[in-house]
């Protein structure tokens, strides 16, 4: 019997999901309420710059995902090395600066060694914070010179506010020896969790896509409405209805719980209670390609407006017109924590002016292009409400019979290749399910 499969979301995880289904002969319809696919992995091409929504590469160690989007893209892709620093304070530091300590000011390097030393004699009990985790692994002064202050920046609240079950591998953790190496001399080893990565020769990061929006049924400017969980029913906006026998989504959970039909009132609570970042992204193209020769930089100074930049032209080539470079540049607000007031416009001379002060950009170099955009949804913010509340409304969603996937499906900072795995998986559950 045929199976009518709705999927929700037209980006990493609903691919994967849908991608899934192909394999095992099984059709179905993602639904995407924008005019584009994509989602959090779009591309966009304009007066010849290309930029990402949102700083995208790939360097997933998985093979099959290897070999399915080097497949995607006809093998057309650039295998490159990657290379990041730090800005603090007019000082330019390699990555990850816990071990790049040299030609910082001396009497702060000489007590960030003493109290690494000291911290790795002690025994560390009762971390339940990114605050206590940070203090215990590399005393107070580091802790709050670095990793706290980009810490608030990114994530828009302070790191006693954070729980640790999202680090993984994202902050490296060094021997002594690591640390006094780096404090006595600039030589020192590349030990960032990624080495090199993979980018799209050619139409940005959403180009892995390309085979599988081709075998995909993608119906775009379809926005969910309603879902009638009862009856097994959506309802898009403009008032058409489609029944599922299966129903997967890669939405963010909050707005997943706010289309559905008759949902008790703690669920919504709980969901309402889930929190994330929300990005203002200031992409810059200007006439010139030696901007920078780290791909991406992390800045920790409070009055520097933005958090993070990258250079899509470092990426490929064709992201820019011939001779020229880009910028984006990532501004982080969220609801709860540090609500965004202004227009994403209002952003981009400040951008611009803070480039200029980090020698970055010149006085006199030819702006060609500027734009901002507001990502509602960018980072899971890991606070203390997140796992009781994430645990109330998966629950929920697995006694009514929906999938959820991805990043916002999951609620976890997971990266892209995880997304689509992510996908992949609530697909297989649909399967298994079929086939009881």
């Amino acid at each position: 019997m045929k199976k009518k499969i709705i999927i929700m979301g037209a980006g990493m995880a609903g691919f994967g999901a849908s991608h899934k289904l192909n394999e095992n002969n099984i059709k179905s319809m993602i639904f995407e309420k924008q005019n584009h696919h994509g989602g959090m992995a779009s591309s966009f091409t304009i007066d010849g710059f290309t930029f990402d929504t949102g700083p995208h590469i790939s360097f997933t160690k998985d093979e099959q995902i290897q070999q399915l989007w080097a497949e995607s893209v006809k093998n057309e892709y650039e295998t490159l090395d990657v290379t990041v620093n730090n800005y603090w304070k007019g000082h330019w530091i390699k990555h990850p600066a816990q071990v790049n300590l040299h030609n910082l000011p001396v009497d702060m390097v000489v007590k960030i060694l003493k109290e690494f030393i000291d911290n790795k004699a002690k025994t560390h009990k009762d971390i339940v914070s990114f605050k206590d985790w940070l203090y215990a692994s590399f005393g107070e002064t580091f802790a709050e010179i670095f990793p706290m202050k980009y810490g608030e920046k990114f994530h828009t609240t302070t790191a006693d506010n954070m729980s640790i079950d999202w680090l993984g591998p994202r902050i490296y953790e060094p021997k002594i020896e690591e640390v006094l190496y780096g404090a006595l001399t600039s030589k020192t080893k590349d030990v960032h969790y990624v080495s090199h990565f993979r980018y799209p020769k050619y139409g940005g990061y959403v180009s892995y896509l390309n085979s599988f929006k081709k075998e995909s049924d993608v119906r775009l400017n379809h926005e969910v409405v309603e879902i009638d969980s009862e009856l097994k029913e959506v309802k898009i906006k403009d008032g058409n209805k489609f029944s599922y026998d299966f129903l997967i989504s890669s939405l963010p959970l909050p707005e997943l719980v706010s289309v559905i039909k008759n949902v008790p009132i703690e669920i919504i609570k709980a969901s309402k209670k889930l929190s994330c970042s929300t990005c203002v992204i200031v992409n810059i193209g200007v006439n010139r390609s030696d901007i920078s020769k780290n791909v991406w930089t992390y800045f920790y100074d409070k009055e520097i407006i933005f958090t993070r930049l990258s250079f899509p032209h470092m990426q490929a080539i064709s992201n820019v017109p011939p001779g020229c470079g880009s910028v984006q540049a990532e501004i982080y607000f969220s609801k709860k924590y540090k609500p965004l007031e202004n227009d994403a416009n209002d952003f981009i001379d400040k951008t611009i002016s803070d480039l200029i002060k980090c020698e970055l950009l010149r006085e006199d170099d030819l702006i060609m292009y500027k734009e901002a955009k507001i990502l509602p949804y960018a980072n899971v913010i890991f606070d203390h409400d997140r796992k009781e509340n994430l645990e109330i409304v998966h629950n929920y969603l697995k006694d009514i019979g929906i999938k959820y996937c991805g990043r916002y499906g999951e609620w976890k900072y997971i990266w892209t290749d995880e997304s689509f795995k992510s996908g992949m998986n609530a697909a297989s559950e649909v399967l298994s399910e079929i086939n009881l």
